[in-house]
Parts: structure tokens; sequence; C-alpha cells
């Protein structure tokens, strides 16, 4: 990921947090058929390893979870993002030399991947992201919930997924490189954005 240092992002608490905000990430390999990418949720252990490890699953059917892998797998997260309109600028008004331009947040993380159907790691990994997802809610659902056979049989449908995270590119392209003056402007047109996303964006800009 192309990174000016304005916009870099090495903080791994930081990085980890954006990770975990992330409510959806995209599993990128490469093979020797070409790229093979999957969306999938994936669950962070911070604990392991000196940058975390992801765990997650594909589904058997899926060609990603058995296709041999050429180098590190990369699986993307995206935070907030938006659209910044050149009108937000107050240089605008004064020489107008400005372009409209993105501001957003992503993580790429890079390991080698992992693939396994071992029944107890895949259901430790379920049951862990399920938890995870249902945390908050007044009445949380538990795999222990379902029939056990029901379960098993539903474990035979997936392949797990470990990535020990080796490296880690971060991006927080926020205005920065503006002038005060045009990143209180960028907030405030966001802040005002009846979408929500553009709100998050706003709250993320300094000013």
């Amino acid at each position: 990921m192309y990174t000016p240092p304005a916009f870099k992002e090495e903080t791994l608490s930081v990085l980890h947090d954006i990770i975990e905000a992330a409510s959806l990430s995209t599993l990128v390999t490469a093979t020797a058929d070409g790229l093979l990418a999957t969306p999938l949720p994936l669950l962070l252990d911070r604990n392991e390893g000196p940058n975390g490890t992801l765990y997650g699953h594909v589904a058997r059917a899926n060609p990603q979870g058995t296709t041999p892998v050429i180098g590190a797998a990369m699986a993307t997260f995206m935070g907030p993002d938006a659209y910044v309109t050149p009108s937000w600028y107050a240089s605008k008004h004064e020489h107008g030399k400005v372009v409209p331009t993105w501001n957003y947040v992503a993580v790429h993380a890079y390991g080698a991947a992992e693939f396994f159907t071992d029944e107890d790691r895949l259901l430790d990994i379920v049951t862990r992201l399920t938890n995870r997802h249902e945390a908050g809610r007044a009445e949380p659902w538990q795999v222990s919930d379902a029939p056990a056979a029901f379960v098993k049989a539903q474990l035979r449908g997936i392949i797990g997924l470990r990535l020990p995270i080796e490296r880690l590119d971060g991006k927080r392209k926020m205005s920065q490189n503006r002038s005060a003056e045009d990143r209180t402007g960028v907030a405030a047109g966001l802040a005002a954005s009846a979408r929500r996303e553009d709100r998050l964006v706003a709250e993320e800009i300094p000013v």
C-alpha cells in the first residue's frame, strides 16, 4: 500500500484497533492460477506473536482454502472513508488550485496463511467469532445453543484459517497534508453530511 509519511500509521495498538473495528475484511492469496480473494470476518488475537495473529474460516467449497499459496497472504481492513469535495477548502477561494480526494483509514496485514480442518480448532474459532459479535446483545446467541450434532455437521463444511501477522501497513489519510483552514472546512462539511461514514471521518480529521 502506497503510504506517504504524512498518512503513515505505525502504532501497533492503533493498527489493532482498526482491525478490530472493521466488520469485514478481505483475504487475498496468490496462487498458480492467479489471485484469490474472499470477504470474511477475522478474529484478531493481539497477544499471539509479535504483531498478533488472525483467525477465521472459509467454506470448504471455496478453492481459496485448498489452493496452494505463493508467498504471503494479505488481509485488508477498511475503516471509515469519505469523498472530499474541493468546495470545502478555504484555499479554493484563494487560488482555486484544488482537486477532489478521498479520506480513509486502511490496514493491510501480511503473513503465511495456514488452512486446517481439525474439528476442535474449528469449533474454537467459530465459538470465539460468535462470542465477539454477539457480545452486547440483550440475549446473545451461543454456538452451544444449537444441537451438538448439527454444529458438528456444520464444522465439516468449513476450513479454518490461521494467519500470524508478519507485517502491518497502516494508513490514515485524513487531510493532514492540508492547511488548518482547509481541514476545518472539510471537517465541517463532512459533519453536516447525512451519511454516517462521512460524519465518522469528520471526527478523525485533526483541526
